[in-house]
């Protein structure tokens, strides 16, 4: 039976600042400024940290009420190092707004969510936003678009589906068309094609009760929340219901609380029906893939699998020269705390403390999907540091190992690909597929996550920067023998002082700084890059000794070249094994794990290392 009074949409897009003011645009037109400018202000920020990250890191939902229809809009995260977390929240949905840009078009990592939403059957209408901004080419996106989707395996009914529903926006100034020169002014097109063309949730009304978990939230007064849509009959407050884990196991619990999804926030009420998205307190520990059903009735759903974690790495207190300076919270207790607080509320990391208490493993599904987690705790105030990522390897029937294996893409000028492929062969790459255009070549290679790390900066330096590259996980498969790491050696300073330019100006013909003038530096912090093997020790504070001479050559200022700057995600892909990442609110700094030159060399000595 058709829920005719609810649609479940999912927005598919890889701007997100696009995203988030569609979805403004999308409230303003259904009357949803009950509360004038705030709500606005409340749906760009709750995306500020994401869209400055140029990524939606975990799916939200809001509902929108429009000509007595409720809309519940799922948002989609953009990587591919979520993709638990997409294929999860298109379950939810019925059909899909694919959001594209006029001049651009789709982007690769584009690619990821849509075929996860062509798998899952659903019903796809275009949107091609910024039709108004300079270079815009409409009808080449909306090419490109189907021709993606042809690419990815949709079948015929979906493409004609799509065909005949593709509406022309600019988010910015609050329209949208069904033709990009019709003159309309508002938004009510859009919605008008949501409600109309995408289908209703398909569900038996009268049926006896099934709601899947498909996400987690916490509360620290409740506990774990679960979000789920409903299949069949009906959910109450107070209800008994049976609780199927994906094991099988089953339990029984009662309904403390219920909540739908109103506008921004949740509305609590007493009963959820079919084919509606709602949230569940009361249920004690509850998980991705949980299902709820009536204990006389059970109905079986298919349980919900959470990809396994592929990197691991160890978080530690920081044990800096400069700890305490920007950072509020550096004591390890805070740390393992906070970490705690982030296995309950993150079901997707597997977080656990190191036998000898001296930090914390956690595991994720890649680098971005770890770094998002520092990225949050250093705003927070925290101060820590992290070892290089590991990847995580599994035996199989046979004893053998296997390591996660990813498919790689990377679209690049034609006269660059064979530099591209050169450096995925050094790394372990295997190309399985190769296209050749007019201007560009699209490749794809099977590589080992291994050979992932660091791989990104080697492509855009071999192409000038013209590569997109983007990665997702494939499958575990063969372990694929030792992979060589980073080349050039490292400038290490010797002694915990500000940078001088006159000492830079002698290093940087040596090879790449990561420091300028005036930087806080310490012994065995990473100040540069050799441009050769093996590591260096440099003095950056040394000055020019003075005479009682004047020099013809004194009043010559140095000439620095600008130093190399790092992100979260590139320091954790550069970084050795004897190398941390330490992580303040302020700064991001590489260091040796053992700061004293000395030490250093003892410690190579009883490892056997000398000659390494």
């Amino acid at each position: 039976m058709l829920q005719e009074h609810i649609r479940n949409i999912a927005i598919i897009a890889h701007v997100d600042h696009g995203k988030t003011t569609l979805v403004d645009q999308m409230l303003k037109a259904t009357n949803a400024f009950r509360e004038n400018q705030q709500v606005e202000d409340r749906v760009l920020d709750s995306n500020d940290q994401e869209r400055e990250r140029g990524i939606t890191i975990l799916a939200k939902n809001i509902s929108i009420e429009y000509n007595g229809i409720k809309i519940n809009v799922i948002d989609t995260p953009g990587h591919a190092d979520f993709g638990g977390e997409v294929e999860r929240v298109l379950k939810m949905a019925d059909g899909a707004v694919l959001l594209v840009d006029a001049a651009e078009g789709p982007m690769p990592q584009t690619r990821f969510v849509l075929s996860h939403a062509i798998a899952a059957g659903l019903s796809i209408m275009i949107c091609i936003n910024k039709i108004d901004r300079d270079g815009a080419n409409p009808e080449k996106a909306l090419n490109d678009c189907l021709d993606l989707m042809m690419d990815l395996g949709a079948d015929d009914e979906q493409l004609e589906f799509t065909m005949e529903h593709v509406v022309y926006a600019s988010a910015v100034n609050g329209f949208a068309r069904l033709d990009p020169e019709d003159g309309n002014m508002d938004m009510l097109p859009l919605m008008d094609m949501i409600v109309d063309a995408l289908p209703a949730p398909d569900v038996d009304v009268e049926g006896p009760l099934a709601m899947q978990c498909v996400t987690i939230d916490h509360s620290e007064y409740v506990g774990r929340i679960g979000i789920g849509r409903i299949y069949s009959g009906a959910i109450h407050v107070n209800d008994k219901i049976l609780v199927v884990k994906n094991d099988g196991s089953r339990t029984m619990s009662q309904v403390k609380q219920l909540f739908t999804f109103d506008y921004l926030g949740r509305k609590e009420c007493t009963e959820a029906q079919a084919g509606d998205i709602a949230a569940v307190v009361g249920v004690d520990s509850t998980d991705i893939g949980d299902v709820y059903t009536d204990p006389e009735n059970p109905v079986e759903l298919d349980p919900i699998e959470i990809d396994p974690p592929t990197l691991s790495i160890i978080f530690e207190p920081s044990t800096s020269p400069l700890v305490g300076r920007e950072g509020d919270i550096v004591g390890g207790r805070q740390l393992k705390e906070r970490l705690e607080q982030e296995r309950e509320n993150n079901v997707t990391m597997r977080i656990e403390e190191l036998p000898d208490k001296t930090g914390t493993e956690v595991s994720g599904r890649g680098i971005l999907h770890l770094s998002v987690l520092m990225e949050q705790m250093r705003r927070e105030g925290f101060e820590f540091q992290v070892g290089r990522p590991r990847v995580l390897f599994k035996k199989d029937e046979h004893g053998n190992t296997l390591e996660p294996i990813e498919q790689a893409v990377v679209e690049c000028p034609n006269e660059y690909s064979g530099k591209v492929i050169e450096v995925f062969g050094n790394v372990g790459g295997t190309m399985t597929n190769m296209m050749a255009g007019v201007q560009q070549t699209h490749l794809e290679f099977s590589i080992p996550t291994r050979g992932i790390m660091g791989l990104k900066t080697r492509i855009l330096n071999v192409t000038h920067g013209d590569a997109v590259f983007y990665h997702t996980f494939q499958e575990y498969g063969p372990y694929a023998g030792d992979i060589a790491g980073r080349q050039n050696g490292a400038m290490i300073s010797m002694s915990t002082e500000k940078a001088v330019a006159y000492a830079l100006g002698t290093l940087q013909e040596r090879g790449q700084l990561f420091v300028g003038p005036g930087d806080e530096c310490y012994e065995g912090m990473l100040v540069g890059e050799r441009s050769k093997p093996g590591d260096m020790v440099v003095n950056i504070a040394r000055t020019k000794s003075l005479g009682n001479q004047r020099s013809s050559t004194a009043d010559i200022a140095v000439q620095l070249t600008p130093p190399k700057s790092f992100t979260l995600e590139e320091a954790l892909e550069y970084i050795m094994d004897d190398e941390l990442v330490e992580i303040t609110p302020q700064n991001i700094r590489m260091r040796k794990r053992i700061l004293n030159e000395t030490d250093r060399r003892k410690w190579r000595v009883k490892n056997g290392m000398v000659n390494k």
